[in-house]
């Protein structure tokens, strides 16, 4: 329960592998909170293991949200997942219950905080030619052809990440109008009369590389094959953020004989790292204000 009556909230942002299950779990069940997803993959079903999702045990130990309800072939957008983060924010509000707000998509978190920009929904024929705009580009390429569609979400930009290129090349392609002109109109904030703990998890990078290794190799001993297995035989369409999940390809390349198990392993290490990487870059760009922790530190 919230003490004396104040509304309060934890959020608990990071890279991928650097312990935000754990604090999260701990800190709910000292204040009895609810935990909300706010990891972009961690939302969609089937790919348990794959997304590093809580386990059942992990689940089992405190009061879990958003995490596996959404189908894989469905796309999710933050939109989406501010409307459903919203009906958890006033059911707990009804049980004056903590909440703690935990994952790694950044975007999410803005949206929380800062307000949501309305944007229409998107064809996916417009997100398919975003893609194919930016297949053959390097980060400087992908940045030049930002600069030139949409200077203001370039200059917002630290990294262009592809998947946030994409949306705003895809928004101004069907709507003719700019993702930072909707952005500049954003709606406010879902937490703005909470008092806020803001805490983002940056374990040294040594150690997140090591612990990236070891996660997704307990990963593949857990049934993350038969998790894609079970993907594929859906035949769902490959544009699909599920289908994109960092794992899904390497394992899809070693079931169709293209590569072998530890290149599989070792090529899906290499590409959480670098994932792991921009999400260090833009946190510590966008999150300056908040709390930063090394809780494997000491």
């Amino acid at each position: 329960m919230a003490r004396d009556g104040a509304k309060r909230a934890v959020l608990i942002a990071g890279p991928t592998a650097s312990g935000k299950t754990a604090l999260a779990i701990a800190r709910a069940r000292q204040s009895g909170a609810r935990i909300v997803n706010a990891d972009s993959m961690q939302v969609y079903g089937v790919l348990d293991r794959l997304t590093a999702r809580p386990n059942p045990d992990e689940l089992a130990r405190a009061h879990h949200e958003m995490f596996g309800h959404v189908d894989p072939s469905v796309r999710y957008s933050t939109g989406a997942w501010l409307a459903d983060a919203h009906k958890q924010i006033q059911e707990a509000d009804k049980e004056n219950q903590e909440l703690i707000f935990v994952g790694g998509t950044g975007l999410y978190f803005d949206a929380l905080v800062s307000g949501f920009a309305q944007v229409p929904a998107i064809d996916p024929e417009f997100v398919a030619e975003a893609e194919k705009l930016i297949q053959e580009r390097d980060e400087a390429g992908r940045m030049a052809l930002l600069v030139e569609r949409d200077p203001a979400t370039a200059r917002r930009l630290k990294v262009a990440d592809p998947q946030r290129v994409v949306r705003a090349l895809s928004v101004q392609m069907a709507t003719g109008k700019t993702l930072s002109a909707f952005q500049d109109a954003n709606g406010p904030g879902l937490l703005d009369d909470y008092a806020l703990e803001r805490i983002v998890l940056m374990p040294e990078r040594g150690l997140l590389r090591r612990r990236i290794g070891e996660r997704f190799a307990a990963m593949m001993e857990a049934g993350a094959v038969e998790e894609v297995e079970a993907l594929l035989a859906r035949d769902l369409d490959p544009s699909l953020p599920a289908m994109k999940a960092i794992g899904v390809g390497e394992i899809t390349a070693m079931l169709a004989g293209k590569m072998d198990r530890d290149e599989a392993v070792e090529k899906a290490v290499i590409a959480t790292r670098q994932y792991a990487k921009r999400q260090s870059t833009w946190f510590r760009n966008r999150f300056r204000d908040w709390t930063f922790v090394d809780p494997f530190a000491g």
